[in-house]
Order: C-alpha cells, then sequence, then structure tokens
C-alpha cells in the first residue's frame, strides 16, 4: 500500500488533483473538542513529562472531490507541520524523544494503544487526528485492511524512532525540551492544542 500511495501523492501533487489547496483546506476541517489522556512513564515508554496525548474526532469533512489523504496533508501542511508521509503506524510499541507527531486517519479504522503497554487503546477512524507530544509511546493492536494514516512533524525537532529500555537514559532528557509547536495541526493558531501543551503542568 505504501508504494501506491506514493505515486497517488505524487501524482496529486504535480497535477493538483484531488488537492483542496491549502488555501482552501481549513474549510474542510470540523471543530471538534479536544479529548486530552495524559500518560505516567511506565519504565520502558517515558512519555511526556507534562502534555497530554490530544484526539480530535471527526475533525475532517471528507467528500467525493478530495483524496482524505490529500485533504490532511494539505490542512497540516497550511499549519506548519510538514514531511508528510502515508502508511499505517507500526505494530510495535515506541516512540520519538526529540519530535512531535501527528496522525490523521484518511482510511479505515484501527485500534491503537498509546502510552506504552499500561496506556489505553483508542479505535481511530476516518475523519480522527491524534497529536502525540515527544515521549508517547503508540502501536497498532489490530487494523482493517484499508487503514490509511497521513503523519506529520512540526518544523522544531528531529526524527527519531526509540523502541527499547536501552533508548530511556538518551531519551529522557530532550522529551521535555521539545518546543510546543507555534500551530495547531487541525485548527492553526487558534486552535486548542498550544493552550492545553502551555497550560498543563
Amino acid at each position: 500500500m505504501p508504494i501506491l500511495e506514493d505515486l497517488k501523492e505524487y501524482v496529486e501533487r504535480a497535477t493538483g488533483l484531488r488537492r483542496p489547496g491549502k488555501r482552501k483546506v481549513s474549510d474542510l476541517a470540523r471543530a471538534r473538542k479536544p479529548h486530552a489522556v495524559r500518560f505516567k512513564d511506565d519504565g520502558l515508554v517515558p512519555n511526556h513529562p507534562r502534555w497530554p496525548l490530544i484526539i480530535y474526532r471527526g475533525a475532517f469533512e471528507f467528500d467525493e472531490r478530495h483524496d482524505p489523504a490529500a485533504v490532511i496533508e494539505d490542512l497540516f501542511e497550511a499549519n506548519g507541520w510538514g514531511d508528510t508521509w502515508r502508511d499505517g503506524i507500526y505494530d510495535y510499541v515506541h516512540y520519538h524523544s526529540r519530535i512531535h507527531e501527528v496522525l490523521g486517519i484518511a482510511r479505515g479504522k484501527g485500534r491503537v494503544r498509546f502510552g506504552g503497554k499500561k496506556g489505553r487503546i483508542f479505535t481511530l477512524k476516518a475523519g480522527d487526528v491524534a497529536v502525540l507530544p515527544a515521549g508517547t509511546g503508540h502501536q497498532c493492536l489490530s487494523a482493517d485492511d484499508d487503514f490509511l494514516v497521513v503523519g506529520a512533524y512540526p518544523p522544531a525537532g528531529t526524527y527519531d524512532e526509540c523502541t527499547t529500555i536501552e533508548d530511556r537514559p538518551r531519551a529522557l532528557m530532550p522529551i521535555p525540551k521539545v518546543p510546543p509547536p507555534r500551530k495547531d495541526p487541525v485548527y492553526g493558531t487558534s486552535g486548542p492544542l498550544s493552550k492545553l501543551w502551555k497550560k498543563a503542568k
């Protein structure tokens, strides 16, 4: 699936077909209340010491004219979250210690555990968005065959992938130092993300 999606993305970007464009894409975002969840350090996965995972349910208004993955990409990129990719979510526990991540569901549904083995399981479906502060463990437990995720990252930070207990010592220090993003990946400067992450102690 990733190769086919990469080809679709290339054609869509080259032609503009089935893409709403960064100026019009905000019209396809639906106002949703954030669902915030904090996780403790579980011994393997540090999670973030202050900031919660944020989930927006049904954040996108998909229609027949646009490719859902392109809608998500254009909105994330319009709000300064780039390096987008299309794929699934790894089926093993992992986290990023030097960067935040956003996951937008373009198709299907999947059961994803956040926070590590002692975390919580959420069923994410098309239109949902999860915003993960650095350190948040995530793992796909099961998914539909057509489950498609668009991921992206804010400009500040460096991608890394931590999976083992040996990764912990080098991961603990950078996690709280990753700066908050300037914009919410879905709702921009007026979105609740920056308020929630700045207020959280």
